[in-house]
């Protein structure tokens, strides 16, 4: 017996509640009810189940509507659909990746890319403008201390050639010195030379940016990543001067016994709940999120992206050790009277553990994409099936790629999940290599029958269960991208996408 494809429930149509019928009298109802209902041409069958009257949709005209559908929207197949019909068209910044200069892109980095990269495009597919933001940490003591480090250790050709891999080394090493007092004070002369714009220090730092912003690019590409935007704290030194002024004038900024700067967040007005600004030594706090602490520079960039994009929705997309910093962040701006303050959005994702390649822990994005290419080449080699491919390194290095997204991708973003390459690039199961392979298999069968357009299909022919539930499947594909809209989680399309 084939299962219904709609249910009415009586208990939810009845008056009185569910507890006051009993079941018999429901199925009793459900009986009287099934009777007395036409079938229709849409609807086939109509049957009484317990308490619920059972549709069953025309099979054939299933068939044809959908597949209509499917070639009639094409690529945009689900996105047309009247669901979105309500949606406003939106304008969203969204913040993400957001690696620091001459640190390590560590695998949250990653998280953050390819979580970023997905919401971005679910909102470009869907009609909305969206504005990508890599918020580069590109400024700060750290400046200092890397700038003498390269006047000891650095490499111009190394600089040009490989930047980030030269600036880590550097920083690791000037770091075992930094504990020489002398060290200390020439990062700070250096430092407080680019704060106060001295030209020399200041070529010296852009430097390191360009290049490094130049390597990011090439590697964000092998990752089919792009922003439209490269900020970085850099650019708010001097806008921060009028956040700490505005915050002074509303009367917002309080000074502790020990001369610390705070915003009191509490309702009372009690100081339960408090943000710190500011350092004793009147210096604003360079970014440190990990620690509730708002540095002037994240209000001035929320302020200053709100009066150039005029966006509807700003979303951040971090790690969840950094949920408070958000909500902090958001409450002061509502307190200084920004009330788009609460059209700002944290999207949250949890650790991953283990991704480590085999040349140790991972240090660097490239490092990633390496590994997992060359696994991938392995993996190639050594099946059976595979055919003979132009850019086998190509094709490694995208089936890969998707390996490692769907395996990010099935869960909840905010879990905390145990990496493992040899799972994440299994052929056979709930993989992203599996997919691609299914990918393949389609494209190989529209190969050799021709993919011409269909204009009469013999929907007949399309009556076995198996072929139904593709077609009821394929129906429900813009209920399951409406969902992942409205709470930007990827795991519904991902098991969609497994489940077809």
């Amino acid at each position: 017996r084939h299962v219904a494809d709609f249910q009415l429930s009586i208990a939810s149509v009845t008056e009185g509640s569910s507890s006051d019928c009993l079941a018999q009298d429901l199925n009793l109802q459900a009986q009287k009810l099934a009777e007395r209902l036409k079938c229709d041409a849409v609807v086939s069958e109509i049957s009484a189940g317990p308490g619920t009257v059972n549709f069953t949709i025309n099979r054939e005209l299933l068939a044809r509507t959908v597949l209509q559908q499917v070639l009639k929207d094409g690529s945009e197949y689900g996105v047309k659909s009247e669901l979105f019909s309500t949606v406003p068209r939106q304008k969203a910044v969204i913040e993400f990746s957001s690696p620091n200069i001459a640190k390590k892109f560590h695998i949250g980095h990653l998280r953050s890319t390819i979580v970023g990269n997905f919401i971005a495009n679910l909102k470009v597919a869907l009609g909305h403008e969206v504005i990508r933001i890599n918020y580069l940490g590109d400024w700060g003591m750290q400046f200092g201390l890397l700038a003498v480090g390269f006047q000891r250790f650095g490499n111009k050709d190394k600089l040009k050639s490989s930047p980030l891999q030269h600036l880590f080394e550097v920083y690791v090493q000037i770091n075992k010195a930094a504990e020489d007092e002398n060290t200390k004070k020439l990062a700070k002369d250096f430092f407080r030379k680019l704060e106060e714009h001295d030209e020399q220090p200041l070529s010296l730092w852009k430097q390191f940016r360009d290049f490094s912003i130049e390597e990011y690019i090439r590697i964000y590409k092998r990752l089919g990543v792009h922003f439209d935007e490269y900020s970085g704290e850099s650019f708010y030194q001097e806008k921060s001067q009028e956040v700490l002024k505005m915050l002074e004038d509303k009367g917002l900024l309080q000074k502790t016994v020990k001369g610390t700067g705070i915003v009191d967040l509490s309702e009372k007005k009690d100081l339960s709940s408090f943000s710190t600004v500011m350092r004793s030594d009147g210096t604003s706090l360079y970014i440190t999120r990990q620690f509730l602490i708002i540095s002037f520079r994240d209000l001035a960039a929320a302020i200053d992206r709100m009066n150039k994009h005029s966006w509807d929705t700003m979303i951040y997309v971090t790690d969840k050790s950094q949920s408070n910093h958000f909500q902090h962040l958001f409450q002061i701006l509502k307190l200084m009277g920004y009330d788009w303050a609460e059209r700002c959005q944290h999207v949250s994702f949890g650790l991953v553990q283990g991704m480590k390649t085999r040349r140790g822990e991972v240090i660097f994005l490239e490092d990633v994409l390496n590994e997992v290419r060359s696994r991938m080449l392995q993996n190639m080699a050594s099946a059976k099936t595979t055919k003979e491919i132009e850019d086998p390194m190509d094709t490694a290095e995208k089936v890969g790629l998707a390996a490692l997204i769907i395996q990010d991708f099935r869960g909840l973003l905010s879990s905390d999940y145990q990496f493992s390459w040899d799972r994440a690039l299994q052929s056979h199961g709930d993989t992203g290599v599996f997919l691609q392979y299914t990918h393949a298999r389609l494209h190989s069968l529209e190969q050799m029958h021709g993919n011409e357009q269909l204009t009469d299909v013999n929907v007949a022919c399309l009556q076995e269960p198996s072929a139904i539930s593709v077609l009821q499947h394929l129906l429900r594909y813009d209920e399951v991208l409406y969902r992942s809209s409205q709470d930007l989680q990827p795991k519904h399309i991902v098991s969609y996408l497994l489940t077809l």
